[in-house]
């Protein structure tokens, strides 16, 4: 209750300002005509000031649509610095179908230090400007000269980027009278915050807003300190047993991550996605309910927060964090290929400019040691026994589960990350709205090819990698830590626009990874079965009514029976703070 006292108290000095206010247009409302306030009201512009006092706030976002603090154009056209930094890259993707084809590719990428995007084992895509296509080709066998395709030429590279940030009318300050968000539909067509993808500087705020509102189930923690010196934000979401008397055994934690690699914004917005559909279900939901009091959920929506940043106010493509290098001009380690098990910085040990540069010794990424060190200390001091491990990135729409550093080893658990692993696949198939995603190792995901061989037989070849698999946070995880279901889920697309997904795409994505996590949750239980898999989907947790389920997008709110309510009084609270909170100039 205390979490709320402050609030609270604004709210009582911000109340007044709020019912003197003037009659204002409808900006924005479907039935009016869209307008936008320019110069806001002096009532508004104190209670903007307030809320920013109150939760910390920047005076202004450093910047929305354009690196450098550049304002975006209006009209939906990228503004010249976006053009002057991305107008003359695209993206390629090669056809590979032999190993000599993809050793020819990975020295190629090397030498001419490109950003490649993603490999399996049919195709890899790289970012390249286009006057270095010629030396590129030149450096390839005859084969790959022909066999490749763009998937983004001319501007569509810079528009897709221009189009990743919020539209500047969500940005600006009006009066919104459409949107009334409320608890006790848990809609997510009314909760603005998912329209778009958000920067750490309003990520941060609404964090802590979860955690005053549901203090009964939500905790914000860190996770670690960046290396300038940012906090790694999360939250922790679970009910702990009241009873004293009984010790209690550690408690079993799900981590879900997202954010190592700055420029996977989707995997940002999905992490807050999931904390936000089972926090705002809690005690309505039964399968929710029964999850949070069985497990702990920490979200992580960034591990990568100074890179996070830069690839909102700098540079949109930016993948590593921000530490220096021994090139003063080639900064950032990667932090999906730092961590010690199976380290393989070698490869990239004298390429600091390359974008899995994995530093000059294991853990050299600062947030990746630090992140390591309280997973450590949770499992040695705090009494937490981690059983799950997700980390989200994208893109390609596979599930992939340890090892990553090589194929020739194979996992002591095997078999149950392979049937988990497909479960979790056809639980994001059959989602509303959901993509079919491929579940297989991590290692054999980007480099074995399946061919048929002249007497009909399956033969695998392996392809040399295009870059090291060791250091992943996948192996840590489930080697380090014994972190029996640990995954690698790489989220939409496969390759229309790579890491620049539409943002349309947002909670669809979080709709069909919710399906995936409610899912982890019954395996863990013990209520379903591979076997009968689309049986036990259907069947309802003890204590659930059939029709009872956590709603969707286009579920129709009156379809669901809730076990229990939210109260009248802190839904009205959180409906004033999220409309307070959309006044907010970013």
């Amino acid at each position: 209750m205390c979490r709320l006292t402050f609030p609270l108290v604004s709210l009582l000095f911000i109340a007044p300002l709020i019912t003197a206010a003037p009659p204002a247009t409808q900006c924005g409302h479907p039935f009016h005509t869209p307008c936008h306030e320019h110069n806001p009201r002096p009532w508004r512009r104190l209670s903007d000031a307030i809320i920013r006092r109150i939760w910390g706030l920047p005076e202004r976002q450093k910047s929305l649509g354009a690196p450098s603090g550049e304002a975006p154009i209006a009209g939906g056209v990228p503004s010249g610095k976006l053009l002057a930094r991305y107008g003359e890259d695209i993206v390629m993707r090669f056809n590979i179908s032999s190993a000599d084809e993809a050793s020819a590719l990975a020295e190629a990428s090397d030498i001419l230090f490109l950003d490649v995007w993603e490999f399996n084992e049919n195709w890899v895509d790289i970012r390249i400007a286009k006057d270095v296509v010629p030396s590129l080709l030149g450096l390839l066998p005859p084969s790959l000269q022909t066999s490749h395709v763009a998937l983004m030429q001319d501007l569509d590279l810079a528009q897709a980027i221009f189009d990743s940030y919020p539209s500047p009318s969500s940005t600006q300050t009006h009066d919104d009278r459409s949107f009334t968000p409320t608890l006790r539909t848990s809609s997510s067509t009314e909760n603005l915050f998912f329209q778009d993808y958000q920067p750490l500087s309003v990520v941060i705020p609404w964090m802590n807003l979860l955690a005053s509102m549901f203090p009964t189930h939500v905790r914000r923690i860190n996770v670690g300190i960046s290396f300038e010196g940012r906090d790694i934000p999360a939250l922790r979401v679970g009910v702990h047993p009241t009873n004293g008397e009984q010790p209690s055994d550690p408690r079993k934690t799900v981590l879900v991550t997202a954010g190592s690699h700055a420029r996977e914004w989707i995997s940002t917005s999905t992490v807050n996605y999931l904390a936000w559909s089972l926090i705002t279900s809690y005690g309505k939901y039964s399968t929710a309910t029964h999850l949070l009091e069985s497990f702990d959920f920490v979200f992580v929506p960034t591990l990568n927060p100074d890179g996070y940043v830069y690839s909102w106010e700098t540079d949109r493509l930016w993948r590593k964090n921000r530490q220096p290098t021994s090139l003063r001009f080639c900064r950032g380690v990667d932090l999906d290929r730092t961590y010690p098990f199976q380290w393989d910085g070698e490869s990239s040990r004298g390429n600091p400019c390359s974008e899995s540069f994995a530093g000059d010794s294991p853990f050299a990424g600062v947030e990746a040691r630090r992140f390591a060190e309280w997973a450590k200390n949770e499992t040695e001091n705090n009494n937490v026994n981690f059983v799950g491990f997700l980390d989200l990135h994208s893109y390609s729409q596979q599930v992939l589960y340890p090892y990553s550093f090589s194929c020739s080893t194979q996992p002591p658990t095997l078999e149950d990350l392979e049937e988990l692993a497909l479960g979790l696949a056809k639980a994001i198939r059959i989602s509303r709205k959901g993509r079919s995603y491929r579940a297989t190792s991590a290692c054999e995901g980007n480099v074995i090819i399946s061919k048929n061989t002249p007497d009909g037989k399956k033969e695998k070849i392996v392809l040399p990698r295009i870059e090291t698999g060791g250091g992943s946070a996948l192996d840590w995880f489930y080697h380090e830590l014994r972190v029996k279901h640990a995954y690698q889920i790489k989220l939409r697309d496969t390759g229309s626009y790579g890491f620049l997904l539409p943002k349309e795409n947002i909670i669809p994505t979080g709709q069909e990874m919710l399906d995936a996590v409610l899912y982890l949750g019954r395996y863990m239980l013990g209520t379903v079965g591979l076997e009968d898999e689309e049986t036990e989907n259907s069947k309802p947790l003890e204590g659930q009514k059939p029709t009872e389920q956590i709603p969707n997008e286009d579920d129709d709110a009156e379809g669901y029976e809730e076990v229990t309510g939210v109260e009248e009084d802190a839904a009205d609270e959180y409906d004033t703070l999220w409309e307070l909170r959309r006044r907010i100039k970013r």
